[in-house]
């Protein structure tokens, strides 16, 4: 198991924009349709913004329609954590990075039926993509 990066905020403040700390270390929302959600056929990864571990692949990417990047299932089972999160006075479950607990979206199931039926719903500014990964 990788050990958890940890950074005080400054550190992440000074790392990150704005929108990215607001996102990813204050638990924020991108606006829906502001990020980058289309699909396309190019191969690659996407990675966590804050520590770079690798977390999603380009071809688990769907159109959810939701306004935001929407993948059936993350690269591998330990890159993400998932754990419940009662915000806003809704019953949901939060995604973050596993290496650094940067809250990466939520996870819902009502994904595509014919492959896991889950909709992993990630703020584009979470994550970062490495075309040809």
């Amino acid at each position: 198991m990788r050990r958890k990066i940890e950074k005080s905020d400054a550190e992440w403040r000074e790392q990150l924009t704005p929108e990215q700390y607001h996102v990813t270390r204050e638990k924020g929302t991108e606006r829906p349709f502001s990020g980058d959600y289309q699909v396309t056929d190019e191969h690659g990864i996407y990675h966590c913004v804050c520590c770079h571990a690798p977390l999603f692949e380009n071809e688990h990417k769907f159109d959810a329609g939701c306004g935001w990047p929407s993948f059936d299932r993350p690269l591998s089972s330990g890159c993400v954590e998932q754990q419940p999160d009662g915000s806003h006075g809704m019953q949901r479950t939060e995604v973050i990075c596993a290496r650094c607990n940067a809250h990466l979206g939520h996870v819902f199931p009502d994904g595509p039926q014919q492959t896991t039926g889950q909709r992993f719903c990630i703020n584009s500014v979470a994550i970062d993509f490495h075309a040809g990964e």
